[in-house]
């Protein structure tokens, strides 16, 4: 923790003192020295907090709307002005703050489609062509001023006529109440094979402003039985079967899997008891990590869908925020017959996307026996 915050403290101080010293000088009024100092008294004392373990969400949506506001632009500019001119290093930073606009008023409602071939020897032959439409992350309270998105996103995903459905995690992001709005439009996924979901680290309702171990319980019970009354099944550290013709193939969900400060509440061995080992087997947990520390290698898995990442909600090309925290992000990854897709979901914890836009996964099994 101590390095993480001294290269913050770096970041963050080096340019407020460069661009006071530089270009607005000590002979000013007293409110505009304070305005000034006042973003970034609160992102140091916000990230402390968080570390502290205090995750409150209004707190986190401060923080990185700070941060991609004010902090990302004034390093830009800062580093810039030294080998450019001042008139096109503050060009370039404030054609870096119109594009974090467009994140904050549209980027966050920019649906796309991404479509991947998945191939496996262990595919059975009647599975040959099987579509799933994958999708993560909707954190629901986002998108609570903006129901078209949600109606948009429905008919999108029917239009596709997949055979199954699946959703990895983080359907809300404090509460069950702000699924609420949403239930009429949900409940008309449909697919021959249903609609399955797991639970992600906000989905246990424990980042709200009521710590309390009964609200926690009340919000989690709430959330369970809105999935169910949706026609959603959740997957608890469980499997199911999904047949066609004369062939099977498992599909299995744990509850979130994660690495600290994230909860986990998976149990992989139970999800997976019974199974025989030459099936094909579509592991759905939240947190990517999982895939790595627990499924390759010591697992038959043949594939994994996650989600969890946003791709830090900022994405060029496959630059991210989020191959800082994260070795698997975005996409697809491979190890020898292991496959992992990492989809970048639709919400977060701010209405913001850039790059990074909300998706949905529709992924074809393939067999690759000759």
């Amino acid at each position: 923790m101590l390095k993480a915050f001294i290269a913050f403290l770096i970041a963050l101080i080096v340019p407020d003192v460069y661009i006071w010293i530089h270009f607005i000088g000590t002979d000013v009024a007293w409110w505009i020295t304070l305005l000034y100092a006042l973003p970034t008294v609160v992102l140091i004392g916000s990230f402390i907090a968080g570390n502290l373990g205090f995750y409150h969400n209004t707190c986190l949506r401060i923080f990185f709307s700070l941060n991609l506001c004010i902090v990302l632009p004034k390093l830009v500019f800062a580093l810039l002005s030294l080998i450019l001119p001042t008139w096109l290093s503050l060009t370039i930073a404030l054609a870096l703050v119109a594009s974090i606009a467009y994140g904050f008023i549209a980027g966050w409602r920019r649906l796309t489609v991404r479509r991947e071939t998945i191939k496996s020897e262990l595919l059975p032959p009647s599975f040959d062509g099987f579509r799933i439409l994958h999708f993560s992350d909707l954190h629901a309270g986002t998108f609570l001023r903006s129901h078209s998105f949600i109606q948009h996103l429905v008919q999108e995903i029917n239009r596709l006529h997949p055979d199954l459905i699946v959703f990895t995690g983080d359907l809300v992001n404090v509460s069950a109440d702000e699924v609420m709005p949403f239930m009429r439009d949900l409940r008309q996924l449909h697919a021959p094979y249903g609609v399955y979901s797991i639970l992600g680290n906000h989905d246990y309702c424990e980042y709200g402003k009521d710590h309390t171990l009964q609200n926690v319980e009340r919000n989690q019970r709430m959330l369970r039985y809105i999935e169910e009354k949706m026609g959603w099944r959740l997957l608890l550290n469980e499997h199911v079967l999904l047949e066609k013709a004369s062939d099977k193939i498992a599909l299995i969900g744990v509850e979130n899997t994660s690495r600290p400060p994230f909860p986990s509440y998976g149990d992989l061995q139970r999800a997976m008891q019974g199974l025989p080992d030459d099936m094909y087997k579509i592991l759905l947990s939240h947190d990517p990590t999982h895939w790595r520390r627990s499924i390759v290698n010591r697992t038959d898995i043949a594939l994994t869908l996650s989600g969890h990442t946003h791709a830090g909600q900022v994405k060029i090309g496959r630059l991210s925020p989020a191959r800082f925290a994260y070795r698997e992000w975005g996409g697809i990854y491979k190890e020898a017959q292991q496959t992992l897709y990492v989809s970048l979901g639709l919400g977060g914890t701010m209405p913001f996307r850039l790059g990074a836009w909300p998706e949905i996964n529709l992924l074809e099994l393939k067999s690759s026996k000759r």
